[in-house]
């Protein structure tokens, strides 16, 4: 199946690009790519049980809304 629509500033040359590029990567790579999008960001992925994101949520949303107050 094919899009007929591409985003705003995209065409056909670029997703070509985009897909060789993820397409050729090691698995190193992917991982070591994943990894610097997050270095210096302050922020983690983690996994957690599904049980618990109710409450992670309202931590962050917690922690979230007093930072805030702060500023």
């Amino acid at each position: 199946m094919r899009l007929s629509k591409l985003p705003p500033g995209w065409n056909e040359e670029r997703v070509q690009r985009v897909l060789a590029h993820y397409e050729s990567q090691t698995d190193e790579e992917a991982v070591a790519e994943d990894e610097a999008a997050y270095e210096g960001s302050g922020d983690m992925v983690m996994e957690i049980p599904y049980k618990l994101i109710p409450i992670v949520r309202d931590l962050i949303a917690q922690t979230s809304s007093a930072e805030h107050a702060k500023s």
